[in-house]
Formats: C-alpha cells, structure tokens, sequence
C-alpha cells in the first residue's frame, strides 16, 4: 500500500487548517509583546511567573493572567497592573503592539525613566492611567494623537516642560496632572465637556482660559504665577504695543498671490467698465424706440469675478457667466456689506473682500463656497447663495436675528451682504472640515469613535433646540440641516453651520408624507420647517450609526435602514467600525430609536428638538456612568 509523502501530508494539512496556523502565531506575537512589556517592566523579576502567570507557556485570556483583561473574542482590552511594586520603565512600543488594547493602569508603582513618544501608536487606548509613579521629562507632542482618549491620569509624577496639544482630542472627559513640574500656559481645553480636571501644584504660568464655570480655584492652586478666574488675582492688563508679526515662510507665495490679486483688480475694473459702456448704450437705443420695458440684468451678466480667467470672456470682451464670483452690482451701485457684531472683522468692507484672494472650496446647486484670505491673515469662508426663496428685505432681517440668538455651537455668520439677485454670507474659517468629510471621507488623523459621534450628536440636538426655542416666534429653522453643514472648530468641537440661510430644503420628498405640503401653508409652515430640521438631524444620526452615504447610486439610507429593521436584522445596520470598537449595542438601539422617530413620515409624529435633546443627554450620561465604572 502507497503511503503519501510527509511533505504532501503537511501542506494538506496546512491548507485544511489555515486558520488555526494563523491564530497561534497571532497568540505567540502577542505573549512576546506583552512579556517584553512585562520584561522592562519588572526586571528580574521572577515572581511574575508563578503568581501571575505571565510566561510563554500560557494563555493571557484563557489561563488569566493578572492584570489582564480580555473580551469575548480573546482580544486583550485592560492590562490593570496597580501598586504592584513595578520598578522599571514602561516599553510604550510593545504596550502599542497589543491590538485593541484600551485601557492601562499602572498607578501607584515605582516606574521611572521618559514616556516615550511611541504613546502615539496606542490609538485604541480610551483610559491612560500612570499616576504615583517616578516618571519624568517632557510629556511626548504624540500623546495629543490619542483621539480615543477619554480619561488621563498622570499626576504625582516628576513631568516638567509644556502641555502637548491635547484639546486636539475631543472626547477628553478627565485630566489629572496635580504635582508635576509643568510649566507654560494651561491649552484652552473644551472644559464644557471635561468632567474632571486638576493641574494644581505645578509651574504653570499666564491667564486661565475661561473654564466654563466648570472648575473651582482647587484645580488651579499651587501654581504662583497662574492669574483669572477662579483664582482670586487677575491677571495684569495686556501691553499696549505692537508686537512684530511673525514672518511666515510662505511670505513670498502670499506676496505673488496679492500681486497677482492687483492685476485681476484691473482686469475686473476694465471689464466692468466696457459692461457699464454696452449696457448704457443698449438702454439709450432702447428709449430712442420708446420702449418701457425694463432691462433686467441675468445674474450671469452682473457679476464681478474676484478669480478669472481669459477663457472666461467672449472674443468680444463681454463677461460671460462668472461662475467664480463673489458679488453683483446692480445698476452701477454696490450695497453695503453689513459687519455683525464681530471684533475680528471691525472695519472689513466691501472693498476689502473683494480685493482678497479667493479660493473655490465647493460648488452646489445653490452657490458656492469659497475660502478668502485677507491681507492680516484673517481666513474668512464665503458662502454666495443664489435662489434661496428670500426676499432681500426678509434675508437682512433673518441675518440679525440669527445673530441675536447667540448659540455657542451655531456658527455665526459675521457679516452678510444681499443684493437682488445673490446673497453672501461670511464666516470664520473653520479649520477642522465637516462632519461629512469626517465619516466617509478624509478624517485628518482623527479616530471617530461611538464616544465622540455620541458627543457630536448631543452637542448638535442641544443646540437646535435652543435655536429652535429662541426663533419659534419668528419661525426661522435651519432649513437645510446635513452633515456637510456641521463643522469642527480648532478643538474638534462640531458646530452648525449655514442656519437659517435657505427656505427649507426637505430632505428625501418621496419619503416624506403627501400632508407636508399642507402643513406648509400659512401658519403651519414655521412648524413645518421646525419638523423638516428634526427630519435632518434624524438622517444625520444614521450616518453617525451607519457610517453610510445617505444617498449613493440609488442607495437611499433612510429606506435602507426601515427594511434591516423591519426584517429584524437591527445589528446589521450598525457601522462595523463600532461593532469592532465594543460600543454598547443597547445604547447604539436607543440612538436608533431616536432617529427612526426622527425622520418619521408624517412631520405631526416627529418629535420637538428639545425632546430629542433630553433623550440623547440620557443616552450620553448612560455611557458616561458605563465609563466611570471602568478602572
């Protein structure tokens, strides 16, 4: 009888177990890491393998090896390792190479040396507790990558030198660093969301940020040359004089950019002046014959580009559509650009606008966006709205009250211009992109975890309902609310951008109920445009859950989501990132609970905005109880 080769048998039965191959060499990489951890960690130190059993010969999950922490899926989620006489130094390079690693906890040890900048490479961590300790030197510039983060400790140690920028990380809730030697200024944290924070006894120095009314003097003390509230001694007032720019290495890009902005100045004025000529001309001819008509100038006809081109112009030298235009001149005048209450721009005219540098950022069946830089280096966006079933007289009204309302997370407009034809509206330049961008495009290096898209959708619930409580009277709603319309600012906090800019805009008219159109008359088209931005927000928390396009090839989200549902496949519409992460599935449910509410068919079945609010501040502080409970 033939027998098979040794060789024929092995690769048999490598190829009928391919999987259980690759899960022990998975397993014996992750007990290498975790013993080089353990190895710098506590050198010499034997005892490690018989009362902990942390050796090569065992399993960290399923033989328990102390301190750690596993889940379902045999995945190391907590290493938890306190007052446990660890006197090396802590290897943040293996610590980093154990996939999905979220929490570590070293309090209360006698770990000493530098915090590496490989920190930066634990991007899963949420909690980083490393207080009571012997740690020195200057706090890594990496550990500012860490957008899981939700809670640090890292007081009682000997860190000096300045904060890295840790505002960047926008789901930071608590931050201890009492009894350190820190010194600079204190970063202007978002302390609306943080619910711990202590730098007290350190050599911090200058103004404390506003804080929100959040912290008393007990987080600040010990710190002599701190100043502002909640400390008892203000801060010296401010030197008057000038302090020289900073010159900026693109000086002479900017330079060619202002010149080159002179030159299409001219040809703009040249341009204007031969529109002026035809147009009087062609009037005159027009009384000769005794007409009465009136002549109406096309919007593309009328406009002043700030950004052309030769191709732009007809051989005759007639402007034709100026699709890179920021303003219309109607009759020979130009109306007033009207500044909000806004000390950025104090004195910005219309002049000025228009003689800055433009750059087209997007173009939408409504206008476009662009980006202006002004000569002080001052980044302004320009929205120009065409059609947006406004009346100028209406518009400038909206403007001011909008305004008026003065919501922390709606992005004001800060100044606006209006004119027959086109509406413009200025804002500060946000840095950060959108929330669109965010979920199915360029993230920038920012992990968009269930903490943060949960404090996304809190923040922006609360802050419709209080523009929705502040404008009921004068019925004015977003009127176009996605996710393409909520922006980050310099801390990654979201705000809602383009309020009260457009008529609505309903979302997906074939889902909507047939009775919106007779809501919309009279005196129920406030409440129905009110409806319409809780339709908005619904859709904009399915993308947060989903991660999915809300409209794509056919694709609609919102009857996607109604038939998983409906066939009681709930999980499956959940975005794999969170499933993967160990989000709660209760509480991603009672998110969805919420949308499905929200973008309910009929508008009258749609729950208020302030109602919407309290459901997810309950969801939120649900999670907030969850995460408090962890180590």
């Amino acid at each position: 009888m033939n027998r098979f080769p040794t060789w024929v048998l092995a690769i048999f039965i490598f190829l009928i177990f391919p999987t259980a191959n690759s899960e022990d060499q998975d397993l014996k990489q992750l007990k290498q890491v975790l013993m080089q951890f353990m190895d710098k960690l506590s050198p010499g130190n034997s005892v490690r393998d018989v009362k902990w059993g942390w050796n090569m010969s065992s399993d960290p999950c399923r033989d328990q090896w102390e301190g750690v922490t596993c889940d379902k899926q045999n995945y190391v989620k907590k290493i938890v390792l306190e007052m446990s006489n660890l006197t090396g130094v802590l290897d943040a390079n293996s610590l980093c190479m154990v996939p999905s690693l979220g929490v570590v906890s070293l309090k209360n040890n006698k770990i000493s040396g530098l915090l590496s900048e490989d920190i930066g490479n634990c991007r899963d961590l949420t909690h980083f507790y490393i207080s009571g300790n012997q740690f020195s030197g200057d706090l890594p510039d990496s550990l500012s990558q860490l957008n899981n983060l939700k809670r640090i400790d890292i007081s009682n140690n000997n860190f000096y030198g300045e904060l890295p920028d840790l505002p960047k990380i926008s789901g930071l809730i608590s931050f201890l660093a009492q009894n350190n030697q820190l010194d600079g200024q204190i970063p202007d944290f978002d302390f609306s969301n943080l619910k711990v924070f202590n730098v007290s006894n350190n050599n911090f120095s200058g103004p404390i940020p506003d804080v929100k009314g959040q912290l008393t003097k007990d987080s600040f003390s010990g710190n002599p040359k701190l100043c502002g509230k909640p400390l008892p001694n203000t801060c010296p007032p401010v030197p008057t004089s000038i302090m020289p720019k900073k010159k900026s290495n693109k000086s002479s890009s900017k330079k060619l950019l202002i010149f080159s902005g002179y030159i299409i100045l001219g040809l703009v004025f040249v341009c204007f002046f031969v529109y002026k000529f035809i147009s009087k001309k062609r009037t005159r001819e027009h009384e000769e014959k005794g007409g009465n008509e009136k002549i109406e100038k096309a919007d593309t006809a009328s406009t002043v580009p700030n950004s052309i081109t030769s191709s732009e112009f007809k051989a005759d030298g007639v402007p034709k559509t100026a699709e890179y235009s920021l303003t219309s001149v109607e009759t020979g005048m130009v109306p007033p650009l009207v500044v909000l209450t806004s000390p950025l721009l104090m004195g910005l005219s219309f002049e000025k606008l228009l003689r800055a540098p433009a750059e087209l950022l997007a173009r939408g069946k409504n206008g476009s966006l662009y980006k202006v830089m002004l000569n002080d280096g001052v980044n302004l966006v320009v929205k120009r709205i065409r059609n947006c079933g406004i009346s100028s007289e209406d518009f400038k009204t909206r403007m001011k009250k909008i305004d008026q309302a003065k919501c922390r997370n709606v992005l004001p407009a800060v100044a606006f211009y209006c004119s027959r034809q086109e509406k413009l509206l200025v804002y500060e330049y946000q840095p950060n992109g959108n929330l669109f961008n965010l979920l199915h495009g360029s993230s920038n290096g920012h992990i968009f975890d269930w903490g943060s898209r949960l404090n996304v959708a809190d923040i922006i619930a609360e802050s419709l309902a209080f523009m929705h409580q502040e404008l009921r009277e004068d019925g004015i709603a977003h009127g176009n609310l996605k996710s393409m319309n909520i922006l980050f600012n310099m801390t990654m906090e979201p705000c809602i951008s383009e309020y009260g800019v457009m008529e609505t805009e309903n979302q997906d008219q074939s889902f909507l109920s047939p009775n919106n159109g007779i809501e919309s008359s009279n005196a129920g088209h406030a409440y129905s445009t009110f409806k319409d931005d809780v339709y908005g927000f619904g859709v904009i928390l399915l993308e947060l859950l989903t991660g999915k396009l809300v409209q794509q090839n056919g694709f609609d989200l919102p009857r996607w989501v109604h038939s998983v549902v409906k066939e009681e496949w709930t999980l499956e519409v959940f975005d794999k990132a969170l499933i993967q992460e160990g989000a709660s599935e209760e509480r991603m449910v009672n998110l969805l609970q919420v949308a499905l509410q929200c973008i309910n068919p009929s508008s009258n079945d749609r729950p208020s905005m302030s109602r919407v609010s309290m459901r997810l501040k309950s969801i939120k502080e649900e999670e907030e109880r969850s995460i408090s409970s962890d180590p």
